[in-house]
């Protein structure tokens, strides 16, 4: 009886891996037309409102402002490009600037699409710094997640040394996560702007990563498991 528990436990954990791409996306698309049926009533969600009370009104100090308006920055379009000739000189593949730049282009467009069909104001009145355009889904939540992330998911997948895949890995996935605090923090974005960036990006990552990296890496140099 143990046994046959351990096997089918066993199997389970195997379903699991080899689906995880499939099962991050379907978390994903979930939570963002929860998202979007909330943004669609067209009031504050209760998310945005503690989102607000945190990260605006607990959180924001003169000291720490400059420090969030950096971390924003990471996602601004000359970092990227420092990035991306960075990934073009010493990340492994065939092509990895290459396959890193598309991906690029096609979050900015999908979610230059997302905001026309959505059109939410931003918020009004407690902006540290200026922006145009609509505010949902936000665009440097879905820039960090979709070229940090695919940075992430070339690091696990092509970096030999334990240590470092996980130092890079939890590094990105910081990094990520700060982007978007800081656009709350900076009053340009509403927390479920910022999630559902998350969410797409995660999407679109689940897409790309099995349709097109492929394509343009050579896999064949893959040493973690997928």
């Amino acid at each position: 009886m143990a046994d046959h528990l351990a096997e089918k436990g066993h199997a389970f954990r195997r379903l699991v891996r080899e689906n995880l791409r499939l099962i991050l996306a379907a978390v994903a698309a979930c939570v963002f037309i929860w998202l979007l049926e909330e943004v669609g009533e067209g009031e504050l969600t209760k998310l945005d409102a503690g989102a607000y009370q945190l990260f605006v009104q607990d959180l924001r100090q003169p000291w720490l402002t400059p420090y969030m308006e950096s971390i924003s920055e990471l996602a601004q379009p000359v970092v990227l490009l420092v990035m991306l000739l960075a990934v073009e000189a010493f990340a492994p593949g065939r092509r990895p600037g290459a396959c890193a730049a598309v991906n690029l282009v096609c979050a900015v467009a999908l979610n230059l699409l997302l905001k026309q069909l959505v059109q939410r104001p931003r918020p009004d009145g407690f902006r540290l710094i200026a922006e145009t355009g609509y505010s949902f889904p936000s665009g440097h939540s879905m820039v960090a997640m979709a070229f940090y992330g695919l940075l992430a998911w070339m690091v696990w997948h092509y970096e030999r040394d334990r240590f470092v895949r996980w130092f890079c890995v939890i590094g990105f996935g910081l990094v990520i996560v700060l982007i978007g605090i800081s656009r709350i923090y900076l009053g340009v974005h509403y927390a479920s702007d910022v999630i559902a960036g998350f969410c797409v990006s995660l999407i679109w990552l689940a897409l790309y990563t099995k349709l097109v990296v492929p394509l343009m890496l050579d896999e064949g140099n893959v040493t973690a498991q997928e």
